[in-house]
C-alpha cells in the first residue's frame, strides 16, 4: 500500500488554467489553455513548495490557483464506477415499465411486434413494454423504496470501511453482493417467470433488495477511493522554473476528479439506460436485465488488478465512536430548550475549543481522548459539512422525478418510436456535454477574473436550477393535460389493442427539465461530493459521504409521503410543490451558510489531525496523569 503525503512530486504539476508561457529552462514549450492546461509529468518545474500567505491567497496580489497531477490509477477506479452506473441505471430504467404497464396483449391482439412472453412492447411507435401491470403509482413507490434502501445503507458499509474492513475490501464484497442481486433480476424476467406475475413479482423484489445491499455498499467508498489516489492534502505555493509562484489547490484537484468521475459515471448511466431501453423495446426485460450483469462482472478483474497499486487508508477502529462522543463531551452545559439560546451557546466560538486536549488538564482528560487539537479542528469541519448536507433532501426531491414521474410523463405523450423510458438520457447526455465545459473554461474563466466561485455558492445555484426545472416540467404536464384525448386521465389513456393513446405534444419537450436539472447536477451533486471529501477527517471520508448520500434517502422517504401527487389529475401539482421546495431550500442555505462560505479556505488549508484508533494509547495516559472522568 502507497504511503500517504503531503506534498507534491516536485517533477510534476499539472495546471487547471495556465497561461501563455513561452519556454522553460529546457526550452520545451509549455502548453497552454488551448490544450487543457496539463504539463507533462517529464518537466521539473518545482523549486521547493511553502505554506501560502493571506496576500497570496486573497486580494489583488493573490497567486493564481493550480491544479495537482491527476494520476492515472484514478481512471482505473473511474472504470470500476462506469461499470457499476452501467448496470444500475441500465437496470432501474426498466423499473417504471416492467412494474407499471402489463404484458403486452398475445397476438394477435396486442400492438404489431410485441411479446407477451418477454414484455418486449414492439417497434410500434406507441408500443410501451411491460411485464406486472401494477399501476404508475406503485411502480413509483418501488422506485422511490429502491432510492430510499440504495442511499441508507452507505452508512453502514461506510461505518464497516471506516472502522473495520477498509475501503477496497467493503467494495469487492459490494461488488459480489451487486452481482448477486443481478443475476436475480435476470431471473425474474426469463420467460417462464414473467408469464407468471406473481412468481415473478416476487422475484423481481428479492433482485432489487440485494442489488441495493451491493450499490450501497459501493458508492460511498469507491467516491472516497477515487480522490484518495492524490497526494495532495493542503494548500502549498510552488515557484515555477519561469519564476511564477503559484498555489498548488488540493480543492481544484479533487474537484476536477470529481467532474471526471461523474463524467465516467454519466457515460456509464447514458449508455446503460439508451441500450437497455431498446433491448427492452425490441427484445425484452431478460435481456435488458442481463447486459448490465454482463458489464458489472468486469469489475472483479479491475479491483484485483489494483489491488496493490491503490493508495489506501488504513481502516481507523473507533473514530467515528471517538468523533460523536467529542461533539456530546463538547456540548456539555450548552443544551436548552429554548431554541435560541441553544443556538446562542454553540455559536459563541468557543465550542469545540473545549475538547481540544491542549485545553485539558491532562490529570482531567478522559481516556478515550486519543487525538490531538488538529483532529478536534478536522471533526468540527466534517460536522460543518454534515449541516450543509441537512438541505439536500429537498434538491434530491425534484431530481429523482427524473426516473419516477418523468418517466411516466413520456409515455403520455408522442413517442414517434422512441422508448418513453429512453428520453431522460437527456439528463447524462447534457452531462457529458457540459462538465468539461465547466472544468475548461467556466471554472478556470472565473478564477481569472478574480471570482470565487466557492462550493456554498455553486450548490445554491444547483438548488435554483432544479427549480426551474420542475417549473418546466408542470408546464408541460398542463399541457399534456389539455391536449390529451382522455383529458386529466392521460396515464390510463389506451386505445383497442392495448398501446397507449398519447397527448400530441412531442416527447421531447421534456428537453429542458432534463438540461436545467442536469447543469443542476454539476453545481450540486458533484460539489458535494467534493465537499463532503475535503470537509471530512481524513480517516472518516467514506462516513461523511454515505452522510452525504444518505440524504437521497430521506428524499425518498419524504416522497413516499407525497405518493398521491403521482396521478392524475394532480400531476401539476406535483412538479409545482418541488419546484417551491427547492427554490426555498436553496434561498435558505446560501442564507444560514454565508458565515461558513467565508471560511473556505481556512476549512480546507487545516493541518492533518491524529487520532489513536486503540485505547493503548489513553491506557497510557491514564496510568501516568491519574484518573480521568471519561
Amino acid at each position: 500500500m502507497a504511503a500517504q503525503t503531503t506534498g507534491l512530486d516536485s517533477n510534476s504539476l499539472a495546471v487547471n488554467d495556465v497561461g501563455p508561457v513561452d519556454t522553460i529552462s529546457q526550452g520545451a514549450p509549455v502548453p497552454t489553455e488551448n490544450n487543457k492546461g496539463i504539463i507533462p509529468e517529464s518537466y521539473d518545474l518545482g523549486v521547493g513548495d511553502e505554506d501560502p500567505t493571506t496576500d497570496e491567497l486573497h486580494g489583488p496580489n493573490a497567486l493564481r490557483r493550480v491544479s495537482a497531477p491527476i494520476p492515472w490509477v484514478v481512471y482505473t477506479v473511474a472504470f470500476v464506477e462506469l461499470c457499476e452506473r452501467f448496470s444500475y441505471y441500465g437496470t432501474q430504467v426498466l423499473y417504471s415499465n416492467f412494474v407499471n404497464h402489463a404484458l403486452p396483449l398475445p397476438a394477435p391482439n396486442g400492438p404489431p411486434g410485441s411479446n407477451h412472453a418477454t414484455g418486449a412492447g414492439g417497434p410500434s411507435s406507441q408500443g410501451v413494454s411491460g411485464a406486472l401491470g401494477k399501476g404508475v403509482e406503485t411502480a413509483s413507490a418501488i422506485n422511490t423504496f429502491n432510492t430510499f434502501w440504495c442511499y441508507c445503507l452507505p452508512l453502514v458499509s461506510a461505518y464497516i470501511a471506516d472502522e473495520y474492513w477498509g475501503r477496497y475490501k467493503t467494495i469487492s464484497w459490494s461488488i459480489a453482493a451487486a452481482i448477486l442481486g443481478h443475476i436475480i433480476l435476470v431471473i425474474s424476467a426469463i420467460p417462464p417467470v414473467i408469464t407468471n406475475t406473481d412468481a415473478s413479482f416476487a422475484v423481481f423484489i428479492l433482485g432489487v433488495i440485494i442489488m441495493g445491499l451491493g450499490t450501497g455498499g459501493l458508492k460511498p467508498n469507491i467516491s472516497a477511493l477515487v480522490v484518495e489516489q492524490i497526494p495532495v492534502v493542503n494548500l502549498r505555493v510552488r515557484t515555477l522554473e519561469t519564476g511564477e509562484r503559484v498555489v498548488i489547490d488540493p480543492t481544484i484537484t479533487q474537484s476536477r476528479i470529481y467532474h471526471y468521475f461523474y463524467l465516467f459515471i454519466n457515460v456509464g448511466a447514458l449508455t446503460g439506460q439508451i441500450g437497455m431501453a431498446y433491448a427492452e423495446k425490441y427484445i425484452g426485460f431478460w435481456l435488458a436485465f442481463l447486459l448490465p450483469t454482463l458489464m458489472f462482472l468486469t469489475t472483479p478483474f479491475v479491483m484485483w488488478w489494483g489491488r496493490k497499486r491503490y493508495r489506501q487508508s488504513d481502516p481507523a477502529g473507533s473514530v467515528t465512536y471517538k468523533a460523536v462522543k467529542t461533539f456530546w463531551f463538547c456540548m456539555r452545559g450548552r443544551w436548552h430548550y429554548n431554541p435560541y439560546i441553544l443556538w446562542k451557546r454553540t455559536h459563541d466560538g468557543t465550542l469545540w475549543d473545549t475538547a481540544k486536549p491542549s485545553n485539558i488538564e491532562p490529570r482531567l482528560r478522559p481516556k478515550w481522548m486519543t487525538f490531538d487539537d488538529a483532529w478536534v479542528d478536522e471533526v468540527r469541519r466534517g460536522f460543518a459539512a454534515c449541516a450543509v448536507f441537512c438541505y439536500f433532501p429537498v434538491y434530491w426531491l425534484a431530481y429523482n422525478q427524473l426516473t419516477n414521474n418523468l418517466t411516466a410523463q413520456a409515455g403520455t405523450m408522442t413517442l414517434k418510436g422512441v422508448p418513453n423510458d429512453v428520453v431522460n438520457n437527456l439528463d447524462p447526455l447534457a452531462l457529458l456535454i457540459f462538465v468539461p465545459l465547466c472544468d475548461t473554461l467556466l471554472y478556470p474563466g472565473l478564477r481569472r477574473m478574480g471570482i470565487q466561485f466557492t462550493a456554498i455558492k455553486k450548490i445554491t445555484l444547483g438548488f435554483w436550477l432544479a427549480s426551474l426545472s420542475m417549473i418546466w416540467a408542470a408546464i408541460i404536464q398542463y399541457y399534456i393535460y389539455m391536449t390529451s384525448p382522455c383529458g386529466y386521465r392521460a396515464n390510463n389513456c389506451y386505445n383497442d389493442d392495448g398501446s397507449v393513446n398519447p397527448s400530441p405534444l412531442i416527447v421531447w419537450a421534456q428537453t429542458g427539465s432534463y438540461v436545467l436539472v442536469a447543469i443542476s447536477e454539476i453545481f450540486a451533486v458533484i460539489t458535494s461530493m467534493e465537499y463532503a471529501y475535503s470537509k471530512a477527517p481524513r480517516n472518516m471520508r467514506s462516513l461523511i459521504q454515505a452522510i452525504n448520500m444518505f440524504t437521497n434517502a430521506i428524499s425518498a422517504a419524504i416522497a413516499e409521503a407525497l405518493i398521491t401527487l403521482s396521478r392524475d389529475p394532480l400531476l401539476i401539482w406535483n412538479y409545482a410543490v418541488f419546484a417551491i421546495l427547492t427554490f426555498v431550500g436553496g434561498t435558505l442555505f446560501i442564507l444560514q451558510f454565508w458565515g461558513l462560505d467565508k471560511e473556505e479556505d481556512e476549512l480546507n488549508n487545516l493541518p492533518e489531525g491524529h487520532v489513536e484508533a486503540s485505547q493503548t494509547q489513553a491506557e497510557v495516559e491514564h496510568v501516568e496523569n491519574g484518573p480521568g472522568r471519561g
